[in-house]
């Protein structure tokens, strides 16, 4: 692989985990689906493997980059496995949305298998991690800003929203409120 390919690649895998938050937030605010438990740390395994992109976005392809991005997609896949596993003995039904057929952490389970497969194939290029590749060291280029600057937002974004369905406390099992937003309310006397 090119210096550019390598660049390029790990740009796509930072937007498509910055994808995949999205368009879980796109769920929660507009189709007013608060995220369970699992569905928070799905989001929560999302960002740890995009620090691996952005790691290598930033600074440059290392071995210690990916193994975070795969560290990050074993989570979430164990996390995604779980889930799924509550819900697929029969008459139990799905928890949240589909989409293309599939709910959510399915999906996220097929994400975070083809993450870990992925980067562990562009592993097997040794090139990759040689002096072709060093140039790349210290120089993200316009598009890998731009990813970085959305996944930074992205997470950010995602923090503040957890902070306020959970509170200070564990968050609900099945959230319909958000609890942090309704204490704040309460005590505040807001109307």
């Amino acid at each position: 692989m090119t210096s550019y390919q390598v660049r390029l690649f790990n740009a796509l895998g930072l937007l498509g985990c910055c994808a995949a938050l999205i368009v879980a937030f796109w769920y929660q605010f507009h189709g007013g689906e608060l995220p369970c438990p699992l569905c928070l740390l799905q989001r929560a395994a999302f960002a740890a493997a995009a620090i691996g992109f952005a790691l290598n976005v930033r600074f440059g392809p290392r071995p210690s980059h990916y193994a975070v991005t795969i560290l990050g997609a074993m989570a979430g896949a164990a996390v995604s496995a779980r889930q799924v596993a509550l819900h697929i003995v029969p008459g139990t039904g799905g928890f949240g949305s589909t989409l293309f057929g599939l709910h959510f952490y399915t999906l996220a389970l097929i994400s975070f298998v083809a993450m870990s497969v992925g980067v562990g194939v562009l592993l097997l290029d040794d090139r990759i991690l040689e002096s072709e590749s060093r140039s790349l060291r210290g120089r993200s280029g316009p598009l890998g800003t731009a990813c970085l600057l959305l996944f930074l937002g992205v997470v950010l974004a995602n923090a503040v929203s957890t902070a306020a369905e959970c509170g200070s406390g564990l968050c609900p099992d099945d959230p319909t409120r958000y609890e942090a937003l309704e204490g704040w309310r309460q005590n505040f006397r807001w109307r």
